[in-house]
């Protein structure tokens, strides 16, 4: 374990267990250190991990122990935890998107780079089988050339779920911004950067109510908008209509299908790393299901930090700084043009990240024995 790379988390909230799973234990990497504003938290995470600290946020940032810090706090913290780790000469991972704002990720993007130091971010569920599969077989012509695509996001808000959802209906929530990432970053792997986007977007309740958990029944303010619909304008010239709705019960859309000349393939959600990806072609009478046959199997949260560490140089990172910021221009593009009711340009663009071989869970787990 000597030279494993070493991480320190912080932010320990719903999402950081899933994190855990993946890293501790694993051959090439060693989680060192934590840190939350809730210190309860960090302690009972030491007291579970063999050799983890429990530190202060500040601490761990500037720890010597630490070389790259996985950042899992709100977005509205995204850039500043960012920013601080890259001051004190680490990689940052962390989780989607980028940063709240658009400035702040450029912020982040530039200082890393100034500091020669690597930024990665999430969404890496769409680097599991079922968007990676769906990947391959476009790029194999199983649909013909894509000529147009749709994303659709449908809930009734998270805080059905989420015992403390506040952030989800504040600056840097909303459903685009919140679930956006699977689907865009989605729709870059399978068809390329965006070049322009139109949209249009709505808020129709002031209040949303907390479903579970200590403060179930507190009504919570919604100061950001919970539907928002638009066209992605993919630098080929292919365009995606994409609705994203914190405003609805359920649907019955693919979370994302793309049309050929020559046929049609359904993408499984690409909020999970697998599903079926079910291909209907010019003159069949009915859909059939594609094998798996590209991306990490039975992948989950934290393949894309292992996949940033892992790149060494000899490829991009696939889950990177370029393609996040990408993608979040893309969503403020999209609420931005919803606002002025006019087309928008984008300034970004992103490298497809190379398709990820079909790589079987022993082979990316990397677990010790026992």
């Amino acid at each position: 374990m000597g030279d494993a790379h070493r991480i320190g988390v912080v932010g320990l909230g719903v999402i950081s267990r899933a994190y855990l799973d993946t890293l501790v234990g694993h051959l090439r990497v060693r989680v060192t250190a934590v840190a939350d504003l809730d210190a309860s938290r960090s302690a009972a995470v030491a007291a579970e991990v063999p050799g983890v600290q429990a530190l202060t946020v500040e601490e761990l940032l500037s720890s010597p122990d630490v070389d790259t810090v996985l950042n899992l706090t709100v977005p509205a913290a995204h850039a500043e935890i960012a920013l601080g780790a890259i001051g004190h000469g680490k990689h940052v991972y962390g989780e989607k998107p980028l940063a709240a704002g658009l400035a702040d990720a450029h912020a982040v993007i530039e200082a890393a780079a100034k500091a020669g130091v690597g930024v990665g971010c999430a969404p890496d569920t769409v680097l599991g089988t079922g968007v990676q599969t769906a990947r391959a077989a476009v790029a194999a012509g199983s649909i013909g050339r894509p000529q147009f695509a749709t994303a659709v996001m449908v809930t009734p808000g998270h805080e059905r779920w989420h015992p403390h959802p506040d952030f989800y209906y504040t600056a840097g929530g909303g459903p685009l911004l919140d679930m956006g990432p699977y689907y865009l970053a989605s729709l870059v792997h399978l068809l390329g950067p965006v070049r322009a986007v139109t949209g249009a977007s709505s808020r129709l309740r002031a209040e949303r109510v907390i479903g579970s958990g200590p403060r179930a029944g507190e009504r919570i303010p919604v100061e950001v908008d919970s539907h928002v619909s638009g066209v992605l304008e993919h630098a080929d010239g292919t365009l995606t209509t994409i609705t994203t709705s914190f405003d609805g019960v359920a649907t019955n859309a693919a979370p994302i299908e793309v049309h050929g000349a020559a046929g049609t393939l359904a993408v499984p959600d690409p909020n999970h790393f697998d599903g079926e990806v079910r291909l209907f072609e010019l003159g069949a009478t009915q859909w059939r299901t594609l094998p798996p046959s590209a991306g990490y199997v039975d992948g989950a949260r934290g393949i894309g930090l292992l996949d940033f560490i892992t790149a060494d140089g000899r490829r991009a990172p696939r889950a990177n700084g370029e393609l996040a910021l990408h993608v979040l221009e893309t969503m403020s593009a999209l609420l931005r043009s919803s606002a002025e009711g006019r087309r928008i340009e984008l300034a970004t663009t992103a490298e497809v990240p190379a398709l990820v071989p079909l790589t079987p869970a022993d082979d990316w787990k990397g677990q010790e024995a026992g």
